[in-house]
């Protein structure tokens, strides 16, 4: 099963490379990561994406508990959450097809951000399966280049994820 974990880690050289070399140790796959700074510019939160079950799951986090640098790990997937992410995808638009991608951009709410005689470049920010679809919808054959952010998420409400 897809679990999308929250990392609250201090903000100092290293700890990324902790965080994921003791993935890289259990052989567990990290599917996306992201990670940025927060409002406290002394901790980063860290968002990625694994595959498992809850054993394993249960196990990754224990894990990354007792690296020094963790504040604190939330399994986003357990409680009501929204998630995103951003995609760059460069799509042949000779003239015949330009119209056509431009329509399929507007169904998904794509913003095409650049344009040449030949090319336009797209951007789609949603939930993964949204950004798969428009993959889908638009057809192999025409996409040159994709880019993916990797997922970011956040809890809804009240719940923070906080010292």
């Amino acid at each position: 099963m897809r679990h999308l974990l929250s990392v609250l880690l201090e903000n100092e050289a290293g700890a990324l490379s902790r965080v994921v070399g003791l993935f890289a140790q259990r052989d567990f796959n990290i599917e996306t990561l992201t990670v940025a700074p927060t409002e406290d510019e002394t901790l980063s939160r860290l968002t990625l994406v694994t595959i498992g079950d809850d054993r394993k799951i249960e196990q990754i986090t224990k894990h990354l508990n007792r690296l020094i640098e963790v504040v604190k790990v939330i399994d986003l997937t357990d409680n009501v959450h929204i998630e995103r992410e951003l995609m760059l995808v460069k799509v042949r638009a000779e003239t015949d097809s330009r119209a056509e991608v431009k329509r399929t951009c507007d169904i998904f709410r794509g913003q095409i951000v650049d344009v040449t005689p030949n090319t336009y470049t797209i951007q789609l920010v949603g939930p993964t399966e949204k950004l798969l679809a428009f993959i889908e919808a638009i057809g192999s054959t025409k996409i040159m280049e994709v880019v993916r952010s990797g997922v970011s998420g956040i809890s809804r409400g009240t719940k923070v994820l906080s010292v």
